[in-house]
């Protein structure tokens, strides 16, 4: 069973447009989706700022997800160069959550680890993801 963390921008993409693709993760079978209280509070506050009217699903969706809510030890990602500060939280809390996958759109800070496992989690787009699971048989 895949263990799927859902970094800040996926809850936020989810949660912004009513009708995006994401949402498709809350309906994978055999999947546990998994975050962090850090990622939904950046996802929280980027989604107050730009689309506060679309908070009440945000929290629908988080309802559904594990949380893991420990203080990661970003030393774990220490070796990992070119993360900006405020997502070094996440790779960490993906490994102490024992996560299979990192789910990211964030290309910029994260785009230069697609297809790396590191500390035994794969770091890959939803999308990605999702075409992945239907090309399983």
């Amino acid at each position: 069973m895949d263990r799927l963390f859902l970094d800040a921008n996926v809850l936020f993409s989810a949660a912004y447009n009513p009708t995006s693709p994401l949402i498709r993760l809350w309906e994978v079978s055999e999947v546990v989706l998994i975050s962090s209280a850090y990622a939904v509070q950046e996802a929280r506050q980027n989604l107050a700022f730009h689309r506060p009217n679309r908070l009440g699903e945000l929290e629908h969706l988080v309802k559904k997800l594990y949380l893991v809510d420990a203080s990661p030890n970003t030393t774990v990602v220490a070796g990992v160069v070119g993360l900006p500060e405020k997502d070094l939280p996440i790779l960490p809390a993906a490994i102490e959550a024992k996560a299979t996958h990192l789910l990211t759109v964030d290309k910029k800070h994260f785009g230069f680890l697609y297809g790396e496992t590191v500390g035994g989690v794969l770091i890959t787009t939803p999308g990605d993801y999702l075409r992945g699971r239907s090309g399983q048989t």
